[in-house]
């Protein structure tokens, strides 16, 4: 198979830069065709580019930045192309004999000058790839914006979530087209200049803010509750939320409690602002709450989070976050709450963050929010089974099956409320860990996916503060996470970890 990529010359970007693209892991060559502008963009904006790279990227080149062409070292071309990708806003020549000819449109629209448009509106626009040869839409994604930086840095962050969506298009495994609302917008487009100017001086209010407070700074949320909880309600409401203790130079957050062996624990990712990294660590409850110390669990030379139990076979397991790892391991409880013993690699080769489990119809589902090397962390899920937890897992059949920053992310356990399978999911619209949604899953098989948002959470009166990004429940345990302010002037003054405060009674504690 041969691709060929129809690209724009006087606006040619680094991405374009490539000669082949991984399709199923395999390189298939990639040939590209410049093309005269058929639209002409904002003066100036190469040279915002390159500020923003100075300022914004440390200096560091990336994808949005100005590829120079020499038109003698220009590649030969491959040969008659299989599948072109007019990435132009250009027409189709009606004589091209590619049996496959892909638009990717944003917004509904062709051509850089769309894709430009909506992040100068503010925001990222839903990516729709189109057979142009009769209209059908092949795939629709929208991008989270964790590393999109800027304008360059949004450009960049669209473009490879396109690839991405053209890659999983070639692979002719089944595609699961979701229908996701394009953005509003404000209505308000900015200039280039004006919209650079303000990420600068957002990024330098950025800089300040982390030279005084420790950022991002996320705690946990605890209360007893004996009657229907957040699954039930669809909101925060009910019993008053309790924030667990931290001492300040370290954050808790993804709580997951369990009881093993008549004990109850609160398992949690703990990380220390000064080195960077997470460990596992877990607190004991009882009927009144946390009691005795922060215990530490599981430890590794790389960082650990979202630490997601599951019961098999009378023997408790945790799958730690380990996606900077690039793999999915799964450590055996050897003594409870304190000593894990690394069993098996359930997956490997691959960024996978916050694998979740579940049981259904016979089989083993995991979910996990993946990464293809590029883009961002928190807008395409993968789903993998198996018949036993130990494996072997297998990929679903529509891998990536959902790109979309709102409802991809795992944030939990699976629950089976009457019979029906429900999933909580990090809503990143507004930024990485802002809401929480939860999600009816109304079809899974190794082959099928589709789920149905019916309740959407965020923070407000009954959990004062930023961002929302766990749900878990054991027992009358309600157990959900947030971030707050915390200035480095007072990060290293002494805590007891098991002390709590109300945050109804103290709201500014949860800022």
């Amino acid at each position: 198979m041969i691709i060929e990529f129809r690209c724009e010359r006087e606006h040619a970007r680094r991405w374009m830069d490539r000669e082949t693209l991984s399709v199923d892991g395999k390189d298939v060559p990639v040939q590209i065709v410049w093309t005269a502008t058929a639209q002409p963009r904002p003066g100036g904006l190469d040279a915002l580019f390159e500020l923003e790279r100075l300022v914004l990227h440390k200096g560091k080149r990336n994808g949005a930045g100005k590829l120079n062409i020499i038109p003698d070292r220009t590649p030969a071309r491959a040969g008659t192309p299989d599948v072109v990708v007019d990435f132009t806003g250009g027409a189709r020549d009606p004589k091209c004999p590619a049996r496959l000819y892909l638009r990717p449109l944003f917004n509904g629209t062709a051509g850089e000058n769309a894709a430009l448009a909506a992040i100068l509106a503010g925001d990222l626009p839903v990516i729709e790839i189109v057979n142009d040869f009769d209209g059908a839409v092949l795939d629709r994604g929208h991008p989270s914006g964790e590393i999109a930086a800027g304008l360059s840095g949004a450009l960049e962050t669209v473009m490879a979530r396109t690839l991405t969506m053209v890659a999983a298009i070639l692979s002719e495994r089944p595609r699961i087209v979701p229908q996701l609302a394009r953005p509003a917008g404000n209505g308000t487009v900015r200039h280039p200049a004006a919209y650079v100017a303000r990420g600068l001086a957002v990024s330098v209010a950025k800089e300040i803010y982390r030279l005084c407070c420790y950022a991002p700074h996320w705690h946990i949320g605890w209360r007893f509750n004996d009657g229907p909880g957040v699954w039930q309600s669809g909101n925060l409401s009910g019993p008053g939320w309790n924030v667990l203790g931290d001492p300040g130079h370290r954050f808790y957050a993804d709580p997951f409690p369990i009881t093993w062996q008549g004990r109850t624990f609160v398992f949690f990712e703990d990380l220390d602002h000064r080195v960077g990294k997470g460990t596992i660590s877990a607190i004991e409850f009882n009927d009144a709450g946390p009691v005795g110390d922060v215990v530490p669990v599981l430890e590794e030379p790389w960082h650990l989070s979202y630490p997601f139990l599951i019961e098999d076979d009378g023997v408790l397991w945790m799958i730690p976050e380990s996606s900077t790892h690039g793999d999915v391991a799964l450590y055996k409880c050897v003594r409870f709450p304190d000593k894990w013993e690394r069993h098996t690699t359930l997956l490997s080769g691959l960024e996978l963050a916050d694998a979740t489990i579940t049981r259904h119809n016979g089989l083993h589902y995991l979910f996990g929010a993946w990464r293809d090397g590029t883009g961002g962390y928190s807008d395409s899920l993968a789903i993998y089974c198996a018949d036993h937890l130990l494996g072997p897992w297998l990929p679903h059949a529509s891998n990536p099956v959902l790109i979309d920053r709102a409802t991809t992310r795992p944030a939990g356990h699976f629950v089976t409320i009457d019979g029906k399978l429900w999933r909580p999911v990090q809503n990143c619209a507004d930024g990485y860990g802002a809401a929480l949604a939860l999600a009816e899953i109304v079809e899974l098989s190794p082959t099928t996916f589709r789920q149905a948002v019916r309740h959407a959470i965020k923070p407000g009166p009954a959990w004062p503060g930023r961002k929302l990004h766990t749900l878990n429940r054991c027992g009358r345990l309600e157990v959900i996470d947030g971030s707050r302010v915390q200035p480095k002037t007072s990060a290293f003054a002494s805590k007891s970890p098991s002390a709590v405060l109300r945050a109804r009674a103290n709201p500014s504690t949860v800022l």
